[in-house]
């Protein structure tokens, strides 16, 4: 049989912005000999994935590749979009090159790497994927912000806020912690929505967490009429919510007085 000589598609998560955020392997493997690419916005555009690598103190490779990935919710567009990036970066996979393709936030999360990988595997299922876990945004940001997702039994949602605050509203019954990301084009909606529940001192939205830009706003009220940075997140406490006790045997029980063997 003839081994496969093809290289390794790896997507390597970068974390939201700080470059220190970074774990160790992302950065031993980005000093490796792997063929970068990296998503932009439009052709000749600035990528912030590589912009965390070069603060974090990486130098690009000599062979390192942008690829285009249009800011649009057009299906044709995007999918034209995915396509052209696959084949492209099949290219450098058959010429037996390891390709690295650098995620900002983390790779498994609402990322630009889950289309790529998808795409690739739907042109060439024989080709390795391989993926490297990184930091989370929202988990970012509670960081800055010191404040838990989730404590003992609590639960967490994380909506893109674009589904609106209808469903929002339906998941406040269920979870004690509403990650609501992308929230740009709906700030005002749900700033009206959390005011009507009685929510607003207990959100807070972060906006580049973990760039030199980054800005934290506990009075979320205060932005009305402004427009925030396209990544910017609210995370919104709901400490009215009345919890289910968990199903038995899923936590110790309490030991009864006077058992024993």
């Amino acid at each position: 049989m003839t081994p496969n000589t093809n290289g390794c598609l790896i997507g390597v998560s970068l974390g939201p912005g700080d470059p220190e955020l970074l774990t160790c392997r992302a950065f031993k493997l980005l000093q490796g000999n792997y063929h970068w690419t990296y998503p932009v916005r439009k052709p000749g555009g600035d990528s912030y994935a590589l912009d965390i690598a070069r603060r974090a103190g990486l130098k690009p490779p000599r062979a390192h590749t942008p690829l285009v990935f249009p800011m649009t919710s057009d299906p044709t567009r995007l999918a034209k979009a995915w396509l052209t990036a696959a084949q492209a970066v099949l290219e450098i996979l058959y010429r037996g090159e390891d390709v690295a393709f650098l995620v900002e936030g983390d790779a498994s999360t609402y990322a630009t790497f889950g289309h790529l990988a998808r795409s690739v595997a739907a042109l060439d299922a024989t080709i390795r994927i391989e993926t490297v876990p990184g930091v989370a945004s929202f988990s970012a940001a509670a960081a800055r912000l010191g404040m838990p997702l989730a404590d003992t039994d609590e639960a967490i949602a994380i909506l893109p806020a674009g589904y609106g605050t209808a469903q929002a509203e339906q998941l406040l019954e269920h979870f004690d912690t509403l990650v609501l990301l992308k929230i740009k084009p709906m700030l005002e909606p749900f700033i009206a929505w959390l005011c009507s529940r009685n929510l607003l001192a207990h959100a807070h939205l972060v906006e580049k967490v973990g760039m030199p830009e980054e800005r934290i706003v506990h009075d979320v009220a205060a932005l009305q009429g402004e427009t925030v940075h396209y990544l910017s997140l609210l995370l919104v406490r709901n400490p009215r919510r009345t919890r289910q006790q968990p199903v038995r045997g899923c936590r110790p029980q309490p030991a009864v007085a006077g058992a024993g063997g």
